[in-house]
């Protein structure tokens, strides 16, 4: 059995002197004195006086090692032992094989894949505890408030589109209503005075024989000029059937 090391670093690899200072100040208010956390690097130290940890570059594996406690790119804070693995060298040189076709150094994000989240993941395959929460708390809280923010912003877009489907089922909705009411006014219409081929045909009829009686005082009306007609025609006879009598 051997020990796990784990060694802690204040990030101070700006360029800026006063960015580094600053982030100093922050870790001893976080981390010192309230406890919560801060900005921090770490490494895995597991057989001999190398430390393994996980950075960014364009090509090849993210994964390096550099002399314990040593990293020149940042400032050296302290380290804590994590206990002990009964994982042979052998099987920890396997394991740092496997890591470093695992974890290329493209995929580095600060958020959610950087050096802390490397040695959590080295620590459980040694089987040893993982880090502290407090050395990786800043990033977690930041990966969680991205993640939150972009859960918000997809539901954002669910309701919107469902405001949208809503609508268009709501405008369809009273656009069928409105032309349901229209032919049911022209049902209602129609049944009071003929489809329009019929009224076609009836104003045809009326305008070659004239307007038919719908009643029987309009029927009497009519019939009267009728009779009338036919009284000159009984006279015209008359003289006829007198001047036959008188040939007689």
């Amino acid at each position: 059995m051997t020990e796990v090391i784990l060694h802690i670093y204040d990030v101070t690899n700006s360029d800026s002197d006063k960015t580094n200072n600053t982030i100093v100040q922050i870790n001893r208010i976080f981390k010192d004195r309230i406890r919560l956390g801060g900005i921090f690097h770490s490494a895995v130290q597991v057989y001999g006086d190398e430390e393994w940890s996980f950075g960014f570059c364009e090509e090849g594996s993210g994964v390096f090692s550099c002399p314990s406690g040593k990293n020149p790119m940042y400032t050296y804070r302290e380290c804590i032992i994590l206990g002990k693995t009964n994982v042979s060298i052998l099987k920890v040189n396997q394991i740092l094989r496997e890591l470093n076709r695992e974890w290329p150094g493209c995929e580095y994000d600060l958020l959610s894949k950087n050096c802390n989240h490397f040695c959590d993941e080295f620590c459980v395959r040694l089987g040893v505890p993982k880090l502290p929460g407090w050395v990786n708390r800043f990033a977690h809280a930041g990966d969680a408030a991205l993640e939150m923010a972009e859960n918000t912003a997809l539901r954002l877009r669910q309701a919107k589109t469902e405001i949208v489907s809503a609508s268009k089922v709501a405008y369809r909705f009273l656009l069928g209503v409105t032309s349901n009411s229209s032919v049911a006014s022209e049902s209602l219409g129609n049944s009071n005075r003929g489809t329009p081929r019929f009224q076609a045909a009836w104003f045809k009829s009326l305008v070659s024989n004239g307007p038919k009686p719908s009643s029987s005082s309009e029927l009497e009306n009519h019939e009267e000029p009728m009779i009338r007609q036919q009284q000159p025609q009984d006279e015209a006879e008359a003289p006829m059937h007198q001047n036959s009598r008188h040939d007689v």
